[in-house]
């Protein structure tokens, strides 16, 4: 290949990958309002009583962070097609798989999931179709609403962590991005299988992964950084004569 066709390549590479960068970084600044924000505010872990009450009087929270679910996974969407563009010509299968399991399984799960806290609002509400059930009977039932959310969220979880493995190798194998980057979302797609096992097959355990896991998943942070700032590892320029 020519250096000028090289080079007008790297540049396109260089673009895709600060595109898809920027569509990460985006996402790493809405997710957690409605993943970790809302929650915090809302859930009363073991307290039906208490979580009722938090979505009777900070409904407008709780929309917002449903509107923060929605939202993110919707870049989500536009993320993994920006990198299936990117890595198809490093690997087609794995691109695909990145895919796969970072948007056509998850996405549809918590678009979904909204619909359990959307339940809690309406249970929370006041509303005149509801006075059949007493107050306990509703704080419960909005409860209930509130923990399969929770769960419904671990359950997508499982395929953020998956979608990392094909993510990783696709780094590792590009040779326009720093392996170790690579490595490190192998760790982060651990992470989120090792507290999605606990939570959801053993939760007895849990609360001894809650204190350290939060470490792990900020391996993922790196790649986000490299493909916002540096895009793709610079190149050096041939001499022209």
């Amino acid at each position: 290949m020519r250096p000028g066709v090289l080079y007008l390549a790297m540049d396109a590479v260089k673009q895709q990958a600060r595109r898809a960068g920027l569509l990460y970084f985006v996402l790493g600044l809405i997710a957690p309002i409605g993943l970790m924000y809302v929650p915090d505010q809302i859930w009363v872990s073991g307290d039906a009583a208490a979580t009722a009450e938090n979505f009777r009087t900070q409904a407008g929270l709780v929309r917002l962070g449903i509107a923060s679910e929605l939202v993110h996974q919707a870049i989500v969407i536009f993320l993994v097609l920006a990198l299936y563009r990117l890595f198809k010509p490093v690997h087609e299968y794995y691109a695909k798989a990145l895919v796969v399991l970072g948007a056509l399984v998850s996405v549809p799960i918590m678009f979904l999931n909204t619909l359990n806290d959307l339940a809690a609002l309406t249970l929370t509400s006041g509303a005149d179709w509801l006075t059949p059930f007493n107050r306990e009977q509703l704080d419960s039932l909005a409860y209930l609403f509130a923990w399969l959310h929770h769960r419904g969220v671990t359950v997508a979880s499982v395929f953020w962590g998956l979608w990392l493995f094909p993510f990783g190798l696709l780094v590792i194998r590009s040779g326009f991005i720093p392996k170790v980057l690579g490595y490190l979302l192998f760790v982060a797609g651990s992470a989120y299988l090792v507290n999605a096992f606990f939570v959801l097959i053993v939760p007895e355990y849990k609360d001894l992964v809650d204190r350290f896991i939060t470490l792990f998943y900020m391996a993922e942070v790196p790649i986000i950084f490299w493909l916002l700032i540096w895009g793709a590892k610079p190149q050096s320029r041939p001499q022209t004569t």
